[in-house]
């Protein structure tokens, strides 16, 4: 054992020495420059309850239909029920914001103008055109009522909370969309955590800095089915994903099984983790014990964040990565089962000694396999960490290139949601952070694009709308790789919903593929790199998208 180990260090130090000599591309700090002036607060000033400690995410989605993604920041609030009297100055202070990409590099606050600068304690958000009108409206989760806001397409939002159905009272933290039944229009799937009692429960070991999540009952996620006349109906229970002692943190979904259906994941803190298996019929079975879903490799229900999905291994089958309090979880898709290699990819050792939030896979340097990137930060106290940039060397192993990633892999935060997305539309992939009671941060990548690289813009038949549930597939020789259109990813956030493939030293691609939410199939042959492709469903008449 001790020499497998030591046999383990010396390939990694040396596979670390190989990748130092090759150009990598550095993630460059640039909040400041592109006018991103969001700065999130948990609506007081010293840190004592687990509402404060659970933070915020944020997404990139282009509001406007300019092909330029915009920004919106989700913050929280001054709440007598959750913050100390210390915070009573923050009260109606603190906002979401909203910043519209210039397409020059900067960002303008267009919140107050948009009306879209909710003054809840937020948590998650997404963005999905519910209502197939062309453009993304705007989901909220927060610490009482959430909010739901239709894109009236002038650049402005209307608050439809109520008259939707929407705007569910307890804590829920992040909302998936996708078309669970395939109707043709997007229902939601909304994670809820736990039932805070406003500090009641005092029974807890004082250098922990407040309770944890098993000091309070938990409370099941819903799924709302979309009505098709602007309103939501509660299907949990007879779809079968009503868990009422669950602790959803976040969720995500995915074609699991390749078999053509959205299922759903759910990370839960200091429990097992739900793995939801789409049965076609409107009705999901809970399969996460039995496919390996469930628990980590020690077997204990660990704090699990926001999980990510993608073809790590390029097998063709999805995989999952989820952040943690311990060591994290890089799953394995094996067809019948799903298994750990946490420790065999080298994971562990690059993530054990941080506290991971926001998760995700991305492939930074355009080389055809799929990077991870964690956000991290202590869960119960202001303590910084850095963050993690692990690539994936294509040979099942992650190396630590932080160090060599730019100077803010030197710095420190006490990081939580984490997503990505071309903001700058050269062809690779930008990062953007949420710190808990500090800055956004901005990573624009420079150098990413050095391979050749290729995005998918997968769009339904009016040529706006996103295609989410599309599967693309690109082929380029023996090579495969395929991309879920669910921009819901990690921690409490949403993704650029553009479908990127890095392709290494590929001059073309032999075939683009799109597998349509309905189940029809788009091919292209021959196409070329380095370029965004816009890909539209076409229909025939009165068929169904």
């Amino acid at each position: 054992m001790k020499n497998t180990l030591q046999f383990l260090t010396l390939l990694v130090v040396l596979q670390g020495s190989v990748i130092a000599e090759q150009e990598l591309p550095v993630f460059t700090d640039v909040t400041n420059q592109a006018g991103l002036t969001a700065k999130h607060s948990y609506g007081d000033y010293d840190l004592s309850n687990i509402v404060e400690g659970t933070g915020a995410g944020v997404m990139f989605f282009d509001y406007d239909g300019d092909g330029w993604l915009d920004i919106y920041f989700v913050n929280g609030c001054w709440l007598k029920s959750v913050n100390d009297n210390m915070g009573r100055n923050l009260k109606n202070k603190l906002h979401n914001s909203l910043f519209r990409n210039n397409g020059d590099g900067t960002f303008s606050d267009v919140t107050e103008k948009a009306s879209a600068g909710d003054k809840g304690f937020g948590f998650g958000c997404s963005a999905a055109d519910f209502d197939s009108d062309g453009d993304l409206d705007v989901y909220v989760t927060n610490y009482g009522p959430n909010v739901f806001y239709r894109n009236n397409g002038d650049g402005t939002f209307t608050d439809i909370s109520a008259t939707s159905g929407l705007a569910d009272s307890k804590w829920s933290l992040a909302g998936a969309w996708f078309d669970y039944d395939g109707d043709g229009d997007l229902d939601l799937y909304v994670t809820n955590y736990l039932q805070y009692d406003g500090g009641k429960f005092r029974s807890f070991y004082a250098a922990s800095g407040y309770p944890g999540p098993l000091s309070y009952t938990g409370q099941s996620d819903t799924l709302y089915r979309n009505n098709g006349d602007g309103s939501f109906s509660d299907v949990t229970k007879e779809a079968g994903v009503y868990n009422p002692n669950g602790r959803g943190m976040s969720a995500t979904v995915g074609d699991i099984n390749n078999d053509g259906l959205l299922d759903i994941y759910v990370a839960n803190d200091a429990m097992e983790n739900y793995y939801y298996r789409n049965l076609g019929n409107g009705s999901f079975e809970s399969e996460g014990l039995f496919m390996g879903l469930a628990f980590g490799e020690g077997g204990q229900g660990v704090s699990s964040m926001g999980p990510a999905i993608g073809d790590v291994d390029r097998d063709g089958y999805m995989d999952i990565f989820i952040p943690d309090m311990g060591y994290g979880c890089l799953l394995i898709n094996k067809k019948d089962y799903f298994e750990d290699l946490t420790a065999s990819s080298n994971l562990a050792l690059i993530c054990g000694q941080y506290t991971g939030w926001g998760g995700l896979l991305i492939d930074y340097d355009s080389d055809g396999y799929l990077d991870v990137f964690v956000a991290n930060g202590n869960a119960h106290h202001e303590y910084t960490e850095e963050d993690v940039l692990a690539r994936n060397d294509g040979k099942g192993i992650f190396v630590d290139v932080a160090r060599d990633s730019g100077t803010y892999f030197n710095e420190k935060y006490v990081g939580r949601g984490a997503t990505y997305g071309d903001y700058d539309n050269d062809g690779d992939l930008d990062l953007l952070v949420s710190n808990l009671n500090s800055s956004l941060k901005l990573l624009r990548n420079d150098g990413g694009n050095r391979n050749n690289w290729l995005v998918v813009e997968a769009k339904l038949s009016n040529g706006k709308t996103d295609a989410i549930g599309s599967r693309v597939t690109i082929t380029t020789g023996e090579v495969k790789q395929i991309h879920d259109v669910i921009p819901v990813t990690g921690y409490l956030s949403q993704a650029d919903p553009r479908s990127h493939f890095g392709l290494g030293s590929a001059e073309k691609i032999d075939q683009v593929e799109v597998r349509w939410p309905n189940g029809k199939v788009t091919k292209l042959t021959d196409v070329k790199v380095n370029q965004f492709l816009k890909v539209v469903q076409e229909i025939a008449p009165g068929a169904k998208e």
